[in-house]
């Protein structure tokens, strides 16, 4: 369409699923289009399209409106993807259908500062065999109880919310002698080479030859920082927290491993989690986090030692007040609807808020659109520093 429009004075507009104003595809769709001297007149951001039809399906969708006439910008924006929308005249509105700078966040295979690298946990390939419930364990445990110290704990994105529990089996490390020694971790074990060995993917079947490992590891040895791959956009902040080496995770969570307690400040604050609800994939509205897009691309303040003291501190706040609960779950934290249960945890995160806004050079509390539209200007200064 701004292909076909050319210098004709006419406008463009499309209703379309809200991937293409959400993550890598931003850079990838719009790009070329703004190189056309194209930019978006008016929109609005994400909403719940339904139809009248019975069993028809809601898909979330955004409507974008361009041209290159410039002119006045309008924004339509839904609180909820079911609300009505609330229209606003921004002064500019870029891609991300944001009153921000036109910069592109591109997919980066490295951090932008200078932070730790992040990666996935472990994905198994294993048709369920190497995971069981509590009860499921203790039966397993009870017909071969020399198994026991192969069990870890299992982290998934729903384990780690919702406090589900959830063990892996882990035989990557055990001599064969160990193995003989245990038939029911043999029937499991014959079961996992046989899945693999009937895949129509010839790597799938490649791992049929080792199947004691897994198809992805990552064990750090150390502590790391979890933070959940998906998430409910119902949250202002992502629920994150640390685990030992002894817990192992699957591949949908992400992980820093070596992570700090001012890392984790920086990441749960009110400013990291605003540049996630940008720049970050949704899945349908829930929140998808991503090392390509969110974390490699998030500029860090520049803190000086005193700044960086003060927010591991703070950290410390935050951990104590979800330790004087230890049946919540991060889901009972987290919950807009019973936040004001933990009113010690809110206090808390908006102490760390304000730590953390101070760092950047900003004043406490500011408007999450203006701390989005800072964000966006530090990329813009970074990305081009770096080019």
């Amino acid at each position: 369409a701004a292909q076909y429009m050319g210098k004709h004075p006419v406008r463009a507009g499309f209703v379309s699923t809200n991937s293409i104003c959400q993550g890598e595809q931003v850079a990838n769709v719009w790009s070329p289009i703004y190189d056309l001297g194209v930019r978006i007149d008016f929109a609005h951001d994400t909403f719940r399209w339904t139809t009248d039809a019975s069993g028809g399906a809601a898909v979330f969708v955004v409507i974008v409106g361009f041209s290159a006439l410039g002119g006045p910008k309008r924004l339509f924006h839904y609180p909820r993807v079911d609300a009505e929308p609330q229209q606003s005249r921004p002064a500019q509105l870029n891609a991300y259908l944001k009153d921000a700078p036109d910069v592109f966040v591109w997919s980066r295979s490295r951090p932008l500062s200078d932070v730790p690298a992040m990666g996935i946990g472990n994905k198994p390939i294993d048709g369920g065999q190497y995971l069981f419930t509590p009860e499921e364990k203790a039966d397993f445990l009870a017909q071969e109880p020399g198994a026991e110290r192969f069990f870890h704990r299992w982290y998934g994105s729903q384990e780690f919310i919702r406090g589900i529990e959830r063990w892996v089996l882990w035989l990557g490390e055990a001599t064969p002698t160990e193995l003989a020694s245990m038939p029911r971790v043999m029937e499991r074990v014959r079961a996992v080479r046989d899945l693999r060995a009937a895949s129509t993917s010839a790597q799938t079947r490649k791992l049929a030859e080792r199947p004691t490992r897994f198809h992805v590891e990552n064990m750090p040895e150390g502590n790391s920082l979890l933070i959940p791959e998906v998430s409910s956009e119902r949250r202002q902040y992502i629920p994150i927290g640390f685990i030992g080496p002894e817990v192992l995770c699957s591949n949908k969570v992400r992980l820093i491993p070596n992570a700090t307690r001012y890392h984790f400040g920086v990441l749960h604050s009110r400013t990291h989690n605003a540049w996630m609800r940008v720049v970050g994939v949704r899945l349908k509205s829930d929140y998808s986090y991503s090392a390509a897009i969110v974390y490699n691309n998030f500029v860090w303040p520049a803190v000086d030692p005193s700044q960086e003291a003060e927010i591991t501190a703070l950290v410390q706040e935050v951990l104590n007040a979800r330790s004087q609960h230890p049946e919540a779950t991060m889901a009972n934290f987290y919950d807009p609807t019973t936040a004001f249960l933990y009113p010690n945890l809110l206090a808390a995160h908006k102490a760390l808020d304000d730590a953390v806004e101070r760092a950047y050079g900003l004043e406490p509390g500011l408007d999450e659109a203006d701390l989005v539209a800072h964000l966006f200007e530090l990329y813009g200064a970074a990305v081009g520093a770096t080019s």
